[in-house]
């Protein structure tokens, strides 16, 4: 097959990590022609989604970890599969690539599927499965958020598009920092933000629970640095291998055929402790720490899942 990949720049990648390269290397190990566009380069010209973007070949040698072509101008529709695999912010950046992209269908298999992940965004999916979830509150006004902090007293602050661990904020029964914290969001973002009770089994990890196709296969524990609350690798979280408890088969159970019934071929869900905290569908990670944890191929398995599904449109 042809595949595209629309995602941030492959030349400065950790290859040792990043789930985007080891999707593309699984695809070349498995006879497929690799192309590569950032979003900035996505277009639509009169009825026609595009791209400029390059050929590439895939390596396991860092800083020496891919070759690519000369720059082509492409028609989309012309490859089998594209990958929607930037990362966040969700902005309207991220939002008018999704609705491009949607363009394409039937012909052209795009994962996730972008219509979906446009209307399920990480920390607003999640709402769904309020018997799942930790309380939460999403505003914009402060005295909801107030009176959210006063009944549940230790909580978690964060932008609801936010991604990584960025602008992540403790504040417990004794922090007087949330008018301050709200005066510094709403005035360069318009913005709601997400408030959650705080979970205390966060000191013993963030479970990053890895789906393919709606079924569990795998999680890798993210446990934070000393003094931190955040437990995002990009942050200095470290990972560590963990199994599935009958509680994570239990979440997975119940959000996964909406998740394979949307077109959501490659999730990545938050557990702390009983509670689904996140259900990350735009550019989820984790597949190369899961792979060397348990031995096993999870790039293969989503590889099945997609060529599968291409060959049934």
């Amino acid at each position: 097959m042809k595949i595209a990949f629309q995602m941030d720049p492959i030349t400065s990648v950790d290859i040792n990590a990043d789930s985007s390269f080891r999707l593309a290397e699984e695809a070349q190990a498995r006879g497929h022609e690799l192309f590569y566009y950032s979003p900035d380069h996505l277009a639509y010209e009169e009825g026609e989604i595009t791209a400029k973007g390059h050929s590439m070949v895939v390596r396991r040698e860092q800083g020496n970890h891919v070759d690519l072509g000369p720059l082509e101008h492409v028609r989309l529709k012309d490859f089998d599969v594209v990958w929607l695999r930037q990362d966040p912010p969700f902005d309207m950046h991220y939002i008018t690539s999704t609705h491009l992209l949607d363009r394409l269908a039937p012909e052209v298999l795009v994962v996730n599927d972008p219509f979906w992940v446009r209307n399920y965004p990480e920390k607003l999916l999640v709402l769904d499965f309020p018997e799942l979830t930790p309380p939460t509150t999403i505003a914009r006004d402060l005295e909801t958020i107030k009176a959210f902090k006063e009944k549940h007293s230790d909580v978690i602050l964060k932008p609801l598009y936010g991604n990584g661990g960025a602008g992540v904020f403790r504040l417990d029964a004794t922090d007087r920092n949330l008018t301050s914290l709200h005066e510094l969001f709403t005035g360069f973002s318009r913005e709601p933000l997400i408030v959650q009770k705080f979970l205390p089994d966060v000191s013993n990890g963030d479970k990053r629970v890895i789906l393919v196709n709606g079924e569990a296969v795998g999680a890798i524990n993210r446990v934070p640095a000393k003094g931190e609350t955040r437990s995002n690798m990009h942050v200095g979280g470290r990972p560590e291998k963990v199994g599935l408890t009958e509680r994570d088969l239990e979440i997975c159970a119940k959000i996964g055929p909406l998740l394979r019934e949307k077109g959501q071929i490659f999730v990545g869900i938050d557990v702390i402790g009983d509670y689904l905290t996140e259900i990350n569908v735009t550019s989820p990670t984790g597949i190369q720490e899961l792979e060397r944890f348990d031995g096993v191929n999870i790039a293969e398995k989503i590889w099945e899942a997609i060529e599968a599904k291409r060959a049934a449109l």
